[in-house]
């Protein structure tokens, strides 16, 4: 498509970025070590790391995985626990080694992580002792050589480590009992690194960075190729994208989105690396009280998150008090920001909620709203510089602006492929090498991208075209809804039908309620045929509602 979008720009944005800005990670890394030593770069439960201890512990964890256990570039290594302090040690450590970090979602059952395990080839993990009993029942199925373990509490000072870790194990009974012999503590892998010279590795953009895994969600996850240079490419889109909107120093930057996601770890953990930020980590997101608690100590200045993480904000007590003086970027993204909650948290916060658009498999940034008209408007904004977008119909033609077509994405920051799967990779790219997202996206006359729904999602109603996207919007805007989510069922009549699952915000709501609201705003087709009420729905680990075990739900 011709790049219309160009003319949405923000003043000051380039239509492209020097790809050839950063050789990796690694040097981004180093920069911003050296440039911002002194100052905060991680926070987690009251304790800071430094720039200044960033680097040099991050070394100390590299020398560990090249001199005391022998690991060559490229090497696969798996890092398995939430927003700790240890994920990013533990992260730059392993990039900084040249080897290649493998995510894994903390909350996975045993067969989840063998098979990334397996099929990653990973030769040691970093993992918090709270999931150990996970992979105890699966490690002697892996090609793992050395099990590295940490406590929630131990980037802690003693003796505050020790009772942190305590309350976890004795008190709380968050670590379920294990036994994985031969087991190295990180702490102590740290020390043992520390006492030999780390030797720098020589990386190219070619190098790979992340196998990056997929949520499955048809079939076994495959894991996303991700090399440094698609990681730099996306850092230098973004950075062009919103550092004309981001302080020049003192960004305090709140993480409770999972870094082992693709979302936060490529936006909080590394853009606000990159500048010299301040991140806040919140080990256990869903735990809102404890998160409005953390948040009144702090004077933050930027914010990500999800819709439902959003939403559950604004139903929290005591969120609505909290300062929002310093708050100026809230970006949105890894599914659809509804307007009823763009809008009240406009309302509370004084800060427009932006929105952004992107997947695992493009590092993941591939669209923003432009920042300089940042109110929600249901667009996913228009393509970053250096980005190249088509939509196009089952026939793999282009459809015209302001049809509804698949979205195809090109750009530096897009995948190598997925990994050791040929027949997979080729199946997500066109003839003419753009990856086919899933999405079904309309173009508007300025270039600006509305994301319809899931291809997989659309729901079929007597030839008729629903997307769940439209409903849950309109279904969300009632005030007497907390959340929701539709799906189509099969309908002897019409081939399928429209149902929502509806969690109450009013106890006293009933289905007339919702049925009356939907037929004031969706034509007759699109409304739900079924309204069930649920005490709550089904998540990813990032907030996301799983439709799919919705549908399996009926």
């Amino acid at each position: 498509m011709n790049p219309i979008w160009l003319d949405a720009y923000p003043e000051g944005v380039p239509d492209q970025i020097d790809v050839d800005a950063y050789a990796s990670i690694v040097e981004v890394l180093q920069q911003s070590c050296e440039r911002h030593r002194s100052e905060t770069a991680f926070e987690c439960m009251g304790v800071s790391l430094s720039y200044d201890d960033l680097d040099r512990l991050t070394q100390d964890f590299a020398s560990y995985l090249q001199n005391v256990l022998g690991f060559h570039k490229g090497d696969r290594i798996a890092l398995m626990m939430p927003n700790l302090l240890q994920y990013p040690i533990a992260l730059f450590g392993v990039l900084r080694a040249g080897m290649t970090v493998v995510n894994v979602n903390p909350m996975y059952t045993p067969r989840e992580l063998e098979h990334q395990l397996r099929d990653s080839g990973a030769r040691a993990i970093v993992i918090v002792e709270n999931v150990c009993h996970t992979l105890e029942q699966v490690i002697g199925s892996t090609r793992l050589d050395c099990v590295i373990t940490t406590q929630v509490g131990d980037m802690a000072p003693f003796p505050r480590s020790l009772a942190i870790n305590t309350a976890a194990k004795y008190l709380r009974k968050l670590v379920p009992k294990w036994d994985i012999p031969g087991t190295v503590p990180l702490r102590t892998a740290l020390a043992r690194g520390k006492a030999q010279p780390y030797m720098p590795t020589p990386l190219t953009h070619a190098d790979i960075a992340f196998l990056q895994y997929t949520g499955g969600t048809t079939g076994l996850s495959k894991g996303a190729t991700l090399t440094h240079g698609n990681i730099v490419a996306n850092l230098e889109q973004m950075s062009a994208w919103m550092q004309p909107f981001m302080r020049a120093e003192g960004e305090i930057v709140v993480t409770a989105l999972p870094l082992y996601h693709i979302f936060a770890l490529t936006l909080n953990c590394m853009l606000f690396m990159k500048v010299g930020g301040h991140n806040l980590l919140i080990p256990d997101p869903r735990n809102l009280p404890a998160l409005v608690g953390q948040l009144r100590c702090r004077r933050f200045t930027s914010f990500s998150g999800v819709n439902t993480l959003f939403n559950g904000l604004l139903n929290t007590p005591g969120f609505d008090s909290l300062d929002f003086s310093q708050l100026g970027l809230v970006v949105g993204g890894g599914a659809a920001v509804q307007k009823a909650v763009a809008d009240r948290w406009r309302q509370v916060t004084g800060t427009a909620l932006s929105e952004g658009y992107g997947l695992t498999e493009c590092s993941p940034a591939v669209s923003f709203t432009p920042l300089d008209r940042p109110d929600w408007t249901g667009s996913i904004g228009v393509p970053l510089p250096s980005t190249r977008v088509s939509l196009r119909d089952d026939n793999d033609r282009e459809v015209p602006v302001g049809e509804p077509g698949e979205l195809c994405v090109a750009g530096p920051q897009v995948m190598q492929g997925y990994w050791q799967r040929p027949d997979e990779t080729e199946k997500v790219f066109t003839p003419d090498g753009l990856l086919r997202t899933g999405d079904v996206a309309v173009m508007d006359a300025h270039g600006y991208l509305t994301i319809v729904d899931r291809k997989k999602d659309m729901i079929i109603v007597s030839g008729f075209n629903v997307f769940p996207n439209e409903i849950e919007a309109v279904v969300a805007q009632h005030p007497g809804v907390l959340e929701c989510a539709c799906i189509g069922i099969p309908d002897a009549r019409s081939g399928e039908s429209v149902k929502v699952f509806v969690v109450r915000k009013d106890p006293g709501l009933d289905v007339d309620s919702i049925l009356q609201h939907c037929r004031q705003a969706l034509t007759g087709y699109k409304i739900p045929r079924h309204v069930e009420f649920v005490e709550a729905l089904p998540k990813s680990n990032v907030g996301k509602i799983l439709r799919k075990d919705l549908r399996a739900h009926g």
